[in-house]
């Protein structure tokens, strides 16, 4: 029995037959979730590039934080809603912490991504830099109320935008990624001069510089801060081809980025989701008590086991519907998903579906499938907007 399978095993985590909702309800909740917003989520994220699209805008805040509505009933009923957390920089070992961007129910989650940092006796590494520049700013001005030691390492655990669009605010400090996540951050290099205005995110006035990586490493890499050991550790292609945690063995932390998301459904758009399901085994076998996921609340193995059971879900339910010739639209329009219909987001499950059915038919490439996801989401919508 694998890490992953005991601890799901101890846990008893059960996802129960498809439940039957009146019709009323799905048009409701599809109005209430904006899943047509789904479709221009799809395009802005299917390069894993997107920054500040309007067509998936928050809706206006004075404050700067993420716009908060009416917290919303589940969208399946015989489970309770998931929980909010809240934005802190939070101690988790002497000279480690986590960013955690507060989220939940009502609250606009789309890119708000999490971070780390560590301190050492003549600077700082942080682990990934945010989405925008108002999210790197206050994650600066979090860290300043701890230390004024200079940025000397940034960590990218992978590609997508909500991880690196922030690398500008850390420079002069080197940064450090797998070659793969390098290279797909190398292509974003090019586009406007500033960042496009978004409330909450920027005003638009900000200038725009994408920061590839300089260092890389293929499997393993060791960094001495002070008295914290932080290994770096490329356990293979999971949410993308280059994803990379961060180890910190005599704390029994991992900042695990994207392979692990907490109460949000996950992203699949660059991902391998078996190989994904293989490195959650191996992170559960680990010598490891918290873990920094890339989005959600701070936890552990156990959230991280839980988050496995969505993929093994939905990958069962996918097969089958792939098997009877099934689009990967009305798949993801057809699939109940129990307990995890009630995660942030749960309209991700249209392009995860498009990625599993790849793997099925051995067309998986690294790359996103962005038609295939287009096409599946309309699909999806229209599917959804009858029931």
């Amino acid at each position: 029995m694998s890490g992953r399978e005991f601890e799901r095993s101890r846990l008893s985590l059960t996802v129960p037959a498809p439940r039957t909702v009146p019709a009323a309800f799905h048009r409701r909740e599809a109005l209430r979730l904006g899943l047509s917003a789904g479709v221009a989520a799809v395009s802005a994220f299917a390069s894993g590039r997107a920054f500040g699209a309007t067509a998936v805008q928050a809706p206006a805040v004075s404050s700067g934080t993420p716009a908060v509505d009416p917290v919303p009933p589940p969208l399946n009923p015989r489970y309770p809603q998931v929980p909010s957390w809240t934005t802190e920089l939070k101690e988790l070992a002497p000279d480690v912490y986590a960013y955690i961007q507060g989220g939940g129910p009502g609250k606009d989650n789309v890119s708000i991504s999490n971070a780390g940092l560590i301190v050492g006796d003549d600077g700082l590494m942080v682990i990934d830099t945010l989405a925008a520049p108002i999210h790197a700013r206050r994650f600066i001005e979090a860290i300043r109320k701890v230390t004024d030691k200079p940025f000397r390492h940034v960590i990218n655990t992978h590609h997508h935008s909500d991880h690196v669009n922030g690398n500008q605010y850390f420079m002069p400090a080197e940064i450090v990624s797998h070659p793969y996540c390098r290279g797909e951050v190398v292509k974003m290099i090019p586009g406007p001069a500033l960042w496009p205005k978004r409330d909450g995110w920027t005003d638009g006035t900000d200038p725009r510089r994408i920061v590839p990586p300089v260092t890389t490493f293929d499997t393993r890499m060791t960094y001495h801060y002070g008295r914290t050991v932080v290994e770096l550790l490329f356990l293979g292609p999971a949410h993308t081809y280059g994803d990379i945690v961060a180890y910190l063995p005599q704390h029994k932390v991992l900042f695990a980025g994207d392979i692990a998301f907490y109460y949000v459904a996950p992203f699949a758009q660059n991902a391998h989701v078996t190989n994904w399901l293989d490195v959650i085994d191996r992170i559960m076998k680990m010598d490891v008590e918290r873990i920094v996921p890339g989005h959600g609340p701070l936890g552990g193995k156990r959230e991280l086991a839980e988050m496995g059971e969505y993929f093994e879900v939905l990958k069962r339910e996918a097969r089958k519907r792939y098997d009877a010739r099934v689009s990967p639209g009305r798949a993801a329009a057809e699939i109940e998903m129990g307990k995890f219909d009630n995660w942030i987001g749960p309209e991700r499950i249209v392009m995860d579906t498009v990625r599993l059915y790849a793997e099925f038919s051995g067309t998986l490439t690294p790359d996103v499938d962005a038609d295939g996801n287009r096409r599946a989401m309309d699909e999806y919508l229209a599917l959804r907007a009858r029931k």
